[in-house]
């Protein structure tokens, strides 16, 4: 048999055979201790399963800097007969990674979180921009992470400008490192590739299998490894500079990092590559 047909054959069994792995089931790995000072890190996540399909950097700057990560739960999803049910499946997930869980709103989360609705309904936007604003002020974040403001999904980009607003409306002196990330809609200027190992990856897709009924309607728990296969790829070039070497790792998550300072994003200097050997508190 031509060697790259077994190849193709062997993901589709590989895929295949990942339909009959249970879902959120797996017993969470021993928690690690976090210092009281140590820095803390927020996911602006909008929607459950958000927080582990970008958790890539996170769950580093968690194992491998002991920072403290907070899951913000912008929405709960957009259908009420599941918004219950998705809060109970994202408590099910972050608890099986290790990440703290902040709410916006009790039962629902915070709804409308559109451009639509930050054009046509300014009051109820200021209302959603005001409990983003307490938060980062509560916290006090090192750093923060959000979608890019061209990720397709209407409350994927909602979420960047929510965000972006609510960091407008505190102090000229407040400053964060601010990771943009991607999922349904590519960046095109990404600055930051970081790998994570296969023991990071599965543990991220037992997390997102706790996300029982999302995976049931789309599988897309399967898929992660493929998306992260091809953010190498991508990642070679865009990061990495046109017609560079491909880094010799297999999954990787793009992101975007900018300082948040003086009321506006300061640009990175350079681009970077983190392997799974470096620590992330590098990056700072």
């Amino acid at each position: 048999m031509n060697n790259y047909h077994e190849l193709v054959e062997q993901f589709a069994r590989t895929l295949k055979n990942g339909q009959s792995i249970p879902l959120g089931n797996a017993e969470p790995k021993p928690y690690l201790e976090i210092a009281p000072e140590a820095p803390t890190v927020l996911i602006f996540s909008p929607h459950p399963d958000d927080e582990v399909i970008i958790g890539g950097l996170p769950l580093r700057m968690m194992r491998q800097s002991g920072m403290r990560i907070i899951n913000v739960a912008v929405t709960q999803g957009s259908d009420p007969d599941r918004q219950k049910a998705r809060l109970e499946e994202l408590k099910n997930c972050c608890s099986h990674i290790g990440f703290e869980l902040v709410t916006t709103k009790p039962s629902t989360g915070l709804e409308g979180v559109n451009l639509k609705t930050r054009e046509s309904d300014p009051a109820h936007w200021a209302s959603c921009v005001e409990t983003i604003s307490k938060i980062l002020t509560e916290y006090s974040p090192n750093s923060i992470f959000l979608p890019h403001k061209d990720d397709w999904n209407s409350t994927h980009i909602g979420t960047h400008y929510l965000v972006t607003d609510a960091l407008s409306k505190l102090p000229l002196n407040y400053s964060c490192h601010a990771f943009e990330t991607e999922f349904w809609g590519a960046m095109s200027s990404p600055n930051l590739m970081v790998e994570s190992s296969g023991e990071e990856l599965g543990d991220l897709l037992t997390a997102l299998s706790f996300h029982i009924g999302e995976v049931r309607r789309n599988p897309y728990h399967l898929l992660t490894p493929a998306w992260m296969i091809d953010n190498v790829r991508r990642g070679a070039e865009l990061v990495g500079g046109q017609g560079g070497d491909a880094p010799n790792f297999a999954y990787a998550t793009l992101y975007r990092q900018r300082l948040w300072s003086n009321g506006g994003f300061v640009e990175a200097k350079a681009n970077r590559i983190l392997s799974a050997k470096e620590n992330p508190a590098d990056l700072f």
